[in-house]
């Protein structure tokens, strides 16, 4: 259940030896904030899903204050945060393309298709979000799953 957690664990002692200390702070950041997780609300082990999605967000995170220190023309602290992020996304599955996402996206509209006989509508756009993104699984911004389908639902 704790491969992600062994993996990094691994990955920071290999960090010790080389002396990388950009990738040693990365992985000691991503395991603390998996620990405090754990010992948050009904102390639990972490499930592999729980862990992608927490390193998932630590990703996210760290593009967005990128994006924020860019904006106010700090570079020194937008190439860390990037640098943070790159070391983190190693540790999530392969991000799904747009493409890929679109045929995940059609597959579900014919689902609903031939279970209701008509196209779908706005109405069916939260089961259509839930049942995408139980695929999906982290792998794609679900905010742009929700443009890609209200696109589609706008296009029927």
């Amino acid at each position: 259940m704790a491969e992600l957690k062994d993996r990094l664990r691994a990955d920071m002692k290999a960090a010790m030896k080389e002396h990388d200390q950009q990738r040693l702070g990365t992985i000691r950041m991503a395991l603390a904030a998996i620990m405090n997780a754990e010992v948050e609300g009904s102390a639990h082990e972490l499930t592999a899903d729980e862990e992608q999605k927490l390193i998932a967000k630590e990703v996210r995170q760290r593009r967005d204050s990128a994006e924020t220190y860019a904006q106010a023309g700090r570079e020194d602290l937008v190439d860390k945060e990037t640098a943070e992020a790159e070391i983190l996304q190693a540790y999530l599955p392969q991000p799904l393309t747009p493409e890929e996402v679109g045929a995940l996206i059609d597959a579900e509209f014919a689902t609903i298709e031939a279970e209701t006989g008509a196209a779908p509508t706005m109405k069916q756009m939260g089961a259509i979000m839930k049942a995408v993104n139980a695929r999906i699984a982290g792998r794609f911004d679900g905010g742009a799953v929700a443009g890609m389908v209200k696109g589609r639902l706008a296009g029927h």
